[in-house]
């Protein structure tokens, strides 16, 4: 099976420009490709997982990846799904977030000996001259034809700054630089970039009359078409300071029934035949299946040793409700007190557990909240000094297990 055809049945292509063409070339010679990064956070997540987890696959098969940070075009913005302008960050805010990104995809795909490539396209753009640009990439976009992307139509109603129309060109520019210093004839991204890698190829066939490519692969979705990475706290991240890697365990082990088979064939290297024989189980069966999904994303994430202490941490909290040294905690201090304890809704929200006070007294009161496996049914309660001196373990429902300690 070759590397197109299982990417196909993974269903991990979403769309392409000619699918029959990018098969042949694959098959023929190594493609050096490229997927880009707006480095808006000082740590990738979940969404580019996917994108990195392409990039290793490829890379196996003896293709090129080059991870393209863009130092420039974050400058500007992506409008593509975003209700409103982003924060605009500094130039140094965003030279720190893609040092950070830098190193953690040299995690995933091997960087020496020129096997793959971390470029920065702020090296190209910020010292472009305006009217040149207007004048030698501007004159291929149609506006008329902009204007019925995708990443436009969904801002045009709320409004569009000029500053965000000019993201798709510059997206396309990378391309087209790539292309002639490097030798790049594909761009791969989220099926959420379909509008600006078209631009992308169009503006390397016009400037250079050459055949290239572009493809999108699927989002990782729940089966209700919801974004997935997403925790109480917020994104999922890839950084452990940020997404502990029992949080990272917990999250994927917790997916629901319908979601497990396709997260295993989008983001692990599981083989796909073995993946296959899963579809068939169903109910209590699944539980296996959902701990190797857990632990074969958190294995790549974090690396083995992390993942079998997540794995045994789990296990150890369901089975008997045992503290464990691995399970996500918070350390209070004397600052967190008043008059020398802290209410139980202020403690739910202090680790992150709700959201707020009112979510808090939700879940209380409606039986979701343990203290050292005792349910918990009045909300107004305090914790004292002395209680938590020896630590606590907050159980959420069923499976959220959190361990509070002070000093």
């Amino acid at each position: 099976m070759t590397t197109f055809q299982e990417l196909k049945r993974r269903g991990l292509i979403a769309q392409a420009t000619h699918e029959d063409k990018i098969e042949d070339l694959m098959n023929r010679e190594p493609v050096t490709f490229y997927i880009g990064f707006d480095a808006t956070a000082d740590s990738l997540h979940v969404g580019h997982f996917l994108q990195l987890t392409i990039m290793k696959r490829m890379q196996m098969a003896g293709h090129r990846p080059i991870a393209l940070l863009g130092t420039g075009t974050t400058m500007i913005g992506d409008p593509t799904g975003k209700t409103d302008m982003r924060k605009m960050l500094t130039v140094e805010e965003i030279d720190h977030n893609a040092e950070c990104f830098r190193q953690q995809m040299s995690k995933f795909v091997d960087f020496s000996d020129d096997k793959a490539l971390v470029l920065r396209n702020g090296d190209w753009l910020k010292n472009m001259n305006y009217i040149e640009f207007l004048r030698d990439i501007g004159v291929h976009f149609s506006v008329n034809k902009m204007l019925t992307a995708e990443c436009f139509k969904s801002r045009l109603e709320r409004g569009l700054s000029f500053l965000e129309f000019n993201y798709m060109l510059m997206q396309s520019y990378d391309f087209l630089h790539l292309y002639q210093t490097q030798g790049c004839r594909m761009e791969l991204g989220g099926d959420d970039q379909w509008s600006n890698i078209l631009g992308g190829v169009d503006l390397v066939r016009r400037v250079e009359s050459k055949e290239v490519y572009g493809m999108t692969f699927t989002l990782l979705t729940t089966r209700e078409g919801k974004k997935m990475g997403k925790t109480e706290k917020g994104a999922l991240w890839l950084d452990p300071d940020k997404t502990s890697p029992y949080e990272f365990f917990q999250y994927w082990r917790n997916v629901n029934d319908g979601d497990v088979i396709n997260c295993l064939k989008l983001i692990t290297f599981v083989p796909v035949e073995e993946i296959e024989e899963m579809e068939k189980l169903s109910g209590e069966a699944l539980n296996p299946v959902k701990e190797r999904l857990a632990f074969e994303v958190t294995k790549q994430v974090h690396g083995e040793e992390e993942a079998v202490k997540a794995r045994s941490a789990a296990k150890a909290l369901f089975i008997s409700g045992a503290d464990s040294a691995d399970m996500p905690s918070t350390r209070l201090t004397e600052a967190d007190l008043t008059d020398g304890s802290i209410g139980l809704l202020t403690l739910l929200v202090r680790t992150g557990l709700c959201a707020s006070n009112g979510e808090a007294r939700r879940l209380v009161n409606g039986g979701g909240v343990a203290l050292d496996d005792e349910k918990v049914e009045d909300s107004t309660i305090s914790l004292s000094r002395e209680r938590l001196e020896k630590g606590l373990v907050i159980k959420k429902g069923k499976k959220g297990f959190h361990k509070v300690t002070l000093g």
